[in-house]
């Protein structure tokens, strides 16, 4: 069998007949190079490619597990073979990059680029992957002149969310040269998008649909508890199971449920065992959820660091799981193979209120059950209301005892929004809901629209429409509202003009009609859609004095005042400062009703907030477009850094095991702004010891976010796998803050005689390093001399403790002197830099050989 890629059977002149409009025999290519991989098209499949291949657009509305991602390929295929570009869209990063990988298998990396909002590579490839928003910001700033001949758009059932729908739309109302296949297996009524698109770019519009699915689906409305609906499925070989809850901590709970049932024999958990050997299980939820993954249940949602989740979907590849408790985030079609869907619940909260699934989600989710090519059947079953079922029980109970009467249950009080047989039903039975359209002008977007046509006017283009308000305008009457929707948004976009004015950036040229604006030139190089917060983030570290001591400090309460709040963590931060504020009161003697008045104020930490809000609102006056952006000032970071706390350390101190993955996002996000927005002028020692602390921390915890983000920014754009390496040694002074600041986390855990942590510090690549029983003896050692543990104190941290010495090419020797309260330690922690094989490593820099006197 061949193992060339698509890109290979491309002949050096092209196609024959394709300069003629005839893609026959680039189709045929396409078929035979998967006939020889034994996959053979359905006649849906077949039907679309032949529809994309004459040039029209496809919208491609067949059941989850039925194909479409071979189609979309077919539709790379095409560009590629004929010298054109294809923009590939989905609405998540995670699974972006899913088909980036997979599109760089079949295609080649040198083929294919990722654009993210994160980095991007390889940018100028013929075909790129990206999320639904990097599109949308191409098309929205260059319209018809995008380089964009061919544009997939995934789950385009996203065009109907009230929060990001705009940027499924605005490609069908920029891009008039293009042809499109929009995906989706919960479309519903598509007439009105296909009416526009046809009429926009004047190519016909070819709807290949079915409901026969691959792999059909039984419904089964279950009024058993739950526990014995999982082992049931499990038992009859149904599994695995994916157990559908709709928040994390309900997630979590019926994990620890499940141990009941032996879900998991004796064989299995040694191979569950056997694969996880390579996964570190090392932070407070972890040892938890290793005890669920070892009995054959695993977990899956937004909570769970990326290396968690990770191994529970290879486990899942690999069969190795009976049952997986997750959020709805498996219906987006993240590669995780099920046979069976159980849904806990037809109601969640969506944000506003409890409401009932729509069809559409209700089916997006129901379609992840059953794998083509393993699966006769796919089953989906939903329980009824718990309380329902317990009451049907103990009336069964007492008519066996002639009881007429017994205590019902009641229905949650809160989180329920009632269900039964009959909406379970309707809900099988209803087709998806037609999509709503989603359009909201903002002040950015009139902006974006002036600062175009002033781009057009300075390189002599034509300005299309009388300039950018009427270009702003012309994007209205283009959108899919309703007509009164329309002269809303018309009404708005005058609004969003005034501000402009009111703030100066925007005038009326001398002489000129009001169509022709001018923006003002010092905001030409200074705005960017997606980036108004970073934009005052800089100003503001402008405003700060690096001379004063608590320069640093000032600087992370800025980066982290732009991050996204997380609510939960948040929430624990502020629990933990009504404890402390709680036994303050009560030591000083405070009567119990004043301690309750004294809480109703205390909020989590919010450094700089006196002077982070007027400073934001000034700035807002002068940059009226990010009215709808919020500052947020907060001190998660700050609190860690202060009392240079771990990661496992803040997650015990306040009850955060259950989102351990929330707070490494957060983390992650303050190390990126604080690598890629803080300027590098901006940054004293102290700032880069931070940022390297911070790194060093994200690396301990799960590497895979940071090292993924630094190789999309590396090499100026070359794919991944032929990206230029980075040299983490060509930045002097970040090289070394880096080497202290890991020398530093094992010096504290020193101090906090946690051998544990100290001997995870220690591990290196595939060397587990010295062992706790090793740190052990030297801490006794240690202890036996100078009666006190190694200190962590300003003094620890002096540069002065910390040697370096360069031995060879990339190679180094480092010791780190350890302190005591008499300053009479002659101990060391010794380590070794390798860098000649890896000038990146994927986790810690320092290799520790021993911790010992002289």
């Amino acid at each position: 069998m061949s193992t060339d890629t698509l890109d290979t059977l491309i002949p050096e002149r092209g196609f024959p007949g394709a300069t003629e409009g005839d893609h026959s025999a680039a189709l045929e290519a396409f078929i035979d190079w998967h006939a020889a991989r034994g996959l053979s098209l359905y006649r849906h499949q077949e039907e679309a490619l032949l529809e994309l291949y004459t040039g029209n657009h496809v919208i491609l509305a067949t059941p989850t597990g039925s194909g479409k991602s071979m189609v979309a390929r077919g539709a790379a295929f095409l560009t590629l073979a004929t010298g054109r570009r294809c923009w590939f869209t989905a609405p998540i990063k995670a699974l972006v990059s899913e088909k980036f990988f997979q599109m760089c298998e079949v295609f080649g990396p040198d083929q294919v680029g990722l654009m993210t909002g994160d980095g991007t590579v390889n940018p100028t490839a013929p075909i790129i992957c990206c999320t639904a928003e990097v599109l949308a910001q191409v098309a929205l700033s260059e319209w018809e002149d995008a380089w964009a001949d061919v544009v997939v758009m995934d789950e385009f059932h996203y065009y109907g969310d009230r929060e990001r729908g705009m940027a499924w739309q605005l490609p069908l109302l920029t891009l008039p040269k293009s042809q499109f296949l929009l995906m989706s297996a919960t479309l519903g009524d598509t007439r009105a998008v296909e009416a526009d698109l046809a009429l926009r770019t004047g190519r016909a519009v070819s709807v290949v649909s079915g409901s026969i699915r691959p792999v059909p689906l039984e419904f089964e409305y279950v009024e058993t508890p739950l526990q014995e609906t999982v082992e049931r499925l499990v038992r009859d070989g149904k599994g695995p199971v994916y157990l559908v809850h709709f928040t994390q901590r309900a997630c979590v709970e019926q994990a620890q449920a499940l141990m009941s049932l032996t879900l998991a024999q004796k064989d299995e958990k040694a191979a569950i065992r056997a694969e996880l050997g390579g996964v570190r299980f090392d932070t407070p939820f972890g040892k938890e959820l290793r005890r669920f993954i070892e009995n054959g249940v695993g977990l899956h949602h937004a909570g769970l660091l990326p290396r968690y989740r990770l191994a529970v979907e290879k486990l899942a590849q690999r069969g190795l799981l009976k049952v997986i408790v997750g959020t709805d985030t498996l219906g987006v079609g993240i590669n995780v193979p099920i046979r069976s869907v159980l849904f806990s619940q037809l109601c969640k909260f969506d944000g506003q209120k409890v409401s009932l699934l729509s069809a559409r989600e209700f089916h997006q989710i129901a379609g992840r059950a059953g794998r083509a090519g393993y699966d006769r059947v796919g089953y989906v079953r939903v329980q009824a209301p718990a309380h329902i079922i317990e009451n049907a029980r103990l009336e069964a109970a007492a008519a066996e005892r002639n009881k007429k009467k017994f205590v019902k249950r009641k229905p949650p009080e809160f989180g329920y929004k009632h269900w039964d047989r009959e909406i379970y039903e309707r809900m099988v039975g209803s087709p998806p809901e037609a999509l709503e359209p989603v359009f909201e002008v903002d002040h950015g977007m009139v902006l974006l629209m002036l600062q175009r046509a002033a781009r057009q006017l300075r390189v002599g283009a034509r300005v299309r429409f009388g300039g950018g308000y009427r270009m702003a305008l012309e994007l209205i009457d283009r959108s899919h509202l309703s007509r009164r929707g329309r002269a809303e948004a018309r009404q708005h976009a005058r609004q969003c003009l005034r501000d402009l004015q009111r703030a100066g950036l925007v005038r009326v040229a001398e002489g000129r009609r009001c169509r022709e604006l001018v923006v003002d030139t010092d905001l030409q190089q200074d705005f960017s859609l997606h980036s108004s917060l970073s934009l005052w983030l800089v100003e503001a570290i402008d405003d700060l004095d690096p001379a004063q001591a608590e320069y640093g400090f000032q600087v992370i309460s800025l980066v982290e005042a732009v991050q996204d709040s997380p609510k939960a963590i948040l929430n624990a931060f502020a629990q933990a400062e009504k404890g402390r504020l709680i036994a303050a009161l009560k030591a000083e003697g405070v009567p119990y009703e004043e301690r309750l008045a004294a809480l109703e104020d205390v909020s989590w930490p919010k450094p700089m907030a006196d002077w982070i809000y007027p400073h934001f609102n000034a700035w807002c006056e002068l940059h009226p477009w990010v009215k709808g952006e919020s500052i947020a000032p907060k001190g998660i970071l700050r609190s860690m850094l202060e009392s240079w706390s771990g990661f496992s350390e803040t997650i015990n101190e306040y009850g955060l095991a259950r989102t351990e993955g929330l707070l490494l996002r957060y983390l992650w996000g303050c190390w990126r702004t604080l690598a890629r927005s803080v300027p590098e002028s901006a940054k004293d020692d102290q700032l880069v010891e931070m940022e390297q602390w911070l790194r060093a921390l994200l690396a301990r915890v799960d590497s895979s976010l940071v090292t993924a983000w630094e190789a999309l920014v590396a090499g100026d754009g070359a794919p991944v796998a032929v990206a230029a390496p980075v040299d983490i040694s060509a930045d002097p002074r970040a090289f070394r803050a880096r080497i202290r600041a890991e020398l530093h986390q094992l010096v504290r855990a020193l101090s906090l005689r946690d051998v544990e942590e100290a001997a995870a510090l220690c591990a290196w690549g595939d060397d587990e390093g010295l062992s706790p029983a090793e740190l052990q003896r030297a801490l006794d050692a240690f202890e036996a001399e100078l009666a006190h543990p190694p200190l962590f104190d300003h003094r620890a941290r002096l540069a002065e403790r910390t040697q370096i010495e360069k031995v060879g090419p990339h190679q180094w020797r480092v010791s780190h002197l350890l302190t005591d309260p008499e300053e009479e330690a002659a101990w060391s922690i010794r380590g070794e830099i390798d860098l000649r094989a890896d000038t990146d490593p994927r986790g810690r820099v320092v290799k520790i050989v021993g911790v010992e006197e002289g």
